[in-house]
Parts: C-alpha cells; sequence; structure tokens
C-alpha cells in the first residue's frame, strides 16, 4: 500500500520539528553532563576531606561530625562553583590542568600523611614503604634553616622524640608532593604552552577574583600579582614556622600529637605554597599572552599604515 505523498509545506514543517527535537536533545545532554560532571568534583572534594577519618582508626565521634560537615559544605560548594555558567571564586576553570594538579597535590599529601599515620596503628608494606620515602626526604632536606628544620624547631620543647621524627618525615614527603606538582606546572606552561594550547583564554572567566576594570593597565597588574604569588608561595614554608613559634607565647600552641590535625597541619603548610606558586606562575604566564597579542596587533596596525 503506497504512503500519501506530504506536501512540500509538510516536508519543510518534518524537518523543522526533527531540528528542534535534535537541538533539545543536544541541550538536555550538555546540562546531564554538566552535573555528572560538577557531581564528580563535588564527591572527590568531600572524598578529600573525609580521606583521614576514612584511613585512620580509632577516630572520635566527634571528629567525624566535624569531618562530614566540612566534607558537604565544600562538597556543595564545589557543585554550585562548576554547575553554574560563570565562575565566582574558582579560578581557571576553564584552563585544566591547573586545579586538577592543585588537587592531586592536596590528595596526594593528605592520602600519604593518612597511610603513615595508620602505620603505627597497623603497619603493613606499604604503610612501610611511604614511612621509609618521608624519612629519606624528610632527613636529606633537614638542614639548616630549611622549612623542614624549622617545622621541627616550632615544636614544643618537651615534644617526644617519635612527634620529631613524625613532623619531621610528614614535612619531608609532603615537601616532596608540592615540589613535583610545581615541577609538572612548570613542565605544562613553559614545555607545552599552557593555557594557549586549550585554545582561547578568558581572563575574564578564569579570572573571577580579578576585576581587570578596577584601574590601571591590566598587563602590569597581573604581573605584579604574579610575582607576589611568587614570592609569597617562597616565603611561607618559612613563615609560617616562625610565626607560629612567636605566636606560641600569646596563644595556645598548636599541639601535633593528634594524627589529624597533623596531617592538616603539614599539609596545609606544604599545599598552601605551592598553590601561591603556582597561581603565580599562572597569572605571570597570561602577561605574557597579552603583552604578546598585543605585539602582534600593534605590528599589524603598522603594517596597514605603511601599506
Amino acid at each position: 500500500m503506497r504512503h500519501p505523498r506530504l506536501s512540500r509545506r509538510d516536508q519543510v514543517g518534518k524537518r523543522s520539528r526533527q531540528r528542534i527535537a535534535s537541538v533539545q536533545f543536544e541541550g538536555k545532554r550538555a546540562v546531564l553532563g554538566k552535573i555528572v560532571s560538577a557531581l564528580t568534583r563535588a564527591l572527590l572534594v568531600a572524598l578529600l576531606f573525609a580521606t583521614p577519618a576514612l584511613i585512620l582508626p580509632n577516630v572520635s565521634p566527634d571528629a567525624i561530625e566535624i569531618v562530614l560537615l566540612f566534607a558537604l559544605f565544600s562538597g556543595c560548594l564545589v557543585f554550585i562553583e562548576y554547575y553554574s555558567t560563570y565562575p565566582s571564586i574558582i579560578e581557571f576553570r576553564y584552563a585544566a590542568p591547573f586545579n586538577r594538579l592543585r588537587f592531586l597535590a592536596i590528595f596526594f599529601a593528605v592520602f600519604c600523611l593518612s597511610v603513615i599515620a595508620r602505620g603505627a596503628y597497623a603497619p603493613n608494606a606499604f604503610t612501610s614503604f611511604l614511612h621509609t620515602l618521608g624519612i629519606v626526604v624528610g632527613n636529606a632536606i633537614d638542614f639548616p634553616y630549611s622549612p623542614v628544620r624549622l617545622m621541627v624547631i616550632m615544636l614544643p620543647d618537651n615534644a617526644s622524640p617519635q612527634l620529631v621524627e613524625a613532623v619531621r618525615t610528614s614535612s619531608g614527603l609532603s615537601y616532596l608532593i608540592s615540589m613535583i606538582a610545581l615541577m609538572v606546572f612548570y613542565f605544562y606552561v613553559r614545555i607545552l604552552g599552557w593555557p594557549a594550547r586549550n585554545g582561547a583564554f578568558n581572563v575574564w572567566v578564569n579570572l573571577p577574583l580579578f576585576d581587570p576594570t578596577a584601574g590601571g593597565d591590566v598587563l602590569p597588574r597581573l604581573q605584579r600579582d604574579g610575582r607576589l604569588n611568587i614570592a609569597l608561595g617562597f616565603l611561607m614554608p618559612f613563615l609560617i614556622p616562625a610565626v607560629v613559634q612567636m605566636m606560641s607565647d600569646l596563644v595556645d600552641p598548636i599541639y601535633l600529637d593528634d594524627p589529624m590535625t597533623l596531617i592538616w597541619t603539614i599539609s596545609a603548610w606544604a599545599f598552601i605554597p605551592a598553590s601561591l606558586i603556582m597561581r603565580g606562575m599562572a597569572m605571570t604566564r597570561v602577561a605574557e599572552m597579552i603583552r604578546d597579542n598585543r605585539r602582534r596587533a600593534y605590528a599589524a596596525a603598522r603594517a596597514l599604515q605603511t601599506a
């Protein structure tokens, strides 16, 4: 049985409906992919905060409640930030792998220190390997006026030898992880040409905390902020122990006998300076890209004038 032929108007309408349905399907798939991506990042950040409590034995119920609160808050914040079209806090969101390297650095630091702390209660081959690696690195960089030596000196005079060894081991291993992250990011910036290799770079979207309309030229401000971040990153491992030691006479000092406190204190001590240096390198690189684009634009304008 032959089907009746559709008129030209019906054929055009059918094709239009098919295109609309295809666009709607693509839009729904994009929204679903965005939700999955934001949810995955939120779960990973929540896992980061829960890692010490999951690995360490005999964690108190109060500590578990605090960990769950931080994990829930950080996960919700990351989900909202990555689900929104334009970021408000997280920088270089569309310039991978900047945030991925920072997350991997802090995650591996927290994970390795948690495994080392677990080795004091349930030792195995993996905990022994990380503990030995931390001892080797800690002893290698424990020289006068080094960041690791300053962390050891920060401890009170009545600190036990076991605590001194734990601080030295944890500091050495976390410092090694932060240095590896810095070297990998430097390779991306100087060898692979980050972030130009990812396509066009939008300063307004990738630097939500930087106001390009605050006044003055953007280029010198980016260069100044980049150098300031790099300088602070290099100085903070030396300044933090000195400030803590000076403040110990005014406020209660930080006690690192608790494994959870030791893990987060040492991880933050190594991660925050490395993160500042990476941010400084990134802003300096963005300033270089803007300068190169201006030079090309000026050269093209001069070529048109002389033509």
